[in-house]
């Protein structure tokens, strides 16, 4: 297959991604209360791990990475209808207020988390000023921490003075650019399948243990982590609003990593047995066609920098709700791209990701026990039954994820 013949398919995609992004951003759409709560959670949901799960599966899963991000996705919307019971059902009701394991239980949770999304937001924005600088071929690491500074306290003074639809505006621009070019991505992988034949003949079956692979599966499950932020927009939107438009990102994300694994297998070959890295599928897209690498290069930008808002969203929100209030989200951007801004120069960020991606984990269980016993409280039945054995189940499986999964850095 010949990317000099394919001029037209440049023009094709292209026109995809303006056409994809002028109805994003239609006024209609883009200020419709729905979207705007979802933009959040899709952002993070799509962030750095959208490039990198074709590299990570290719070596873990080889010809079964289909059914490992099926898997991965079905977790991911178990643990995401457990966080939207918590939404639901977040202590308004005088059986859940005389319960007194449900506040200490969410105050852990809420304090795993913020760390959490100060580790994530440093690291997205470095990540990102680094793929820029490479780009560019301006990389040093003085000069990735020197930019990122200046990213992070744009995003901190930004949302200081604008709040958090200022920040959701940013973030609806560069999700709208990202989904774009992600459905360009999936068409032109589609055309290459289409013309070249699903062969999956150079992809190897997985040559590690189940044990081995199930814990780098466990690991992966941080991909599709950023739903959660839902819970923390409560200063904005009410509970079935935010519960409704966490159902949709995780939707729309789920089908975007399911089709684009399945898409790209045919190209994952190269992948299985070398270290997994961002930019290998950028590298590769210039197999299909010329304008493809340059498009993605811009999509993962995008994906870093809307993460990034999504976790100062979220952290934000955490913090407005552990202080009740005294001091709001909008104030404590400016001091959470402080702290990022700190980590940052204090320490390796690459290095304590992986702190990171056990405090999620350890987030997620603790909203599955929380799920638990708020269901214990305020069902009745059958579905009481059921959701006690779905909710605890699942803190089993998230507890097992903590001690044992090894996270997608490793």
């Amino acid at each position: 297959m010949e990317v000099e013949n394919f001029s037209m398919l440049d023009g094709l995609l292209v026109a995809l991604s303006v056409a994809i992004a002028a109805v994003l951003l239609r006024r209609e759409v883009r200020d419709a209360p729905f979207w705007c709560a979802t933009v959040t959670p899709l952002a993070s949901i799509i962030g750095s791990g959208f490039l990198v799960v074709v590299p990570l599966l290719a070596g873990i899963a080889g010809t079964l990475s289909l059914f490992a991000i099926v898997g991965i996705v079905l977790l991911s919307f178990w643990l995401g209808k457990a966080i939207r019971f918590n939404i639901l059902h977040d202590g308004r009701t005088p059986r859940v207020d005389s319960d007194p394991f449900a506040q200490p239980l969410e105050r852990l949770s809420d304090l795993a988390l913020a760390g959490a999304y100060v580790i994530s937001i440093t690291f997205y924005i470095r990540l990102m000023c680094g793929f820029v600088l490479t780009g560019v071929d301006a990389y040093s690491s003085f000069n990735a921490d020197a930019l990122a500074t200046l990213v992070l306290l744009f995003i901190g003074i930004y949302g200081l003075r604008r709040g958090l639809h200022g920040l959701e505006r940013l973030e609806e621009y560069s999700v709208t650019i990202k989904l774009s070019i992600i459905a360009a991505l999936l068409a032109a992988l589609a055309y290459y399948d289409a013309d070249t034949g699903y062969d999956l003949s150079g992809l190897p079956l997985p040559e590690s243990s189940l044990w081995e692979s199930l814990r780098h599966l466990g690991g992966m499950l941080l991909i599709v982590q950023g739903f959660e932020t839902s819970k923390y927009l409560a200063s904005s939107y009410d509970a079935p609003l935010r519960a409704r438009s966490m159902r949709l990102a995780q939707l729309v994300a789920g089908v975007i990593y399911v089709a684009f694994v399945a898409l790209a297998m045919p190209l994952m070959a190269p992948f299985a047995r070398v270290a997994p890295n961002e930019t290998a599928i950028i590298d590769l897209s210039g197999n299909i066609t010329l304008i493809l690498p340059v498009m993605l290069v811009v999509a993962a930008s995008m994906s870093q920098f809307s993460a990034a808002i999504a976790d100062t969203i979220g952290a934000g929100g955490v913090v407005e709700n552990e202080t009740r209030k005294r001091l709001s989200a909008r104030s404590s951007y400016a001091i959470i791209a402080c702290l990022a801004v700190s980590l940052m120069w204090a320490s390796n960020i690459f290095e304590i990701v992986a702190l990171a991606s056990r405090a999620f984990a350890f987030y997620y269980m603790l909203q599955a026990v929380l799920a638990a016993r708020l269901a214990a409280k305020v069902s009745t039945g059958r579905q009481r039954y059921w959701l006690l054995f779905s909710y605890s189940s699942l803190a089993l499986l998230l507890l097992a994820i903590v001690l044992f999964a090894l996270p997608v850095e490793a």
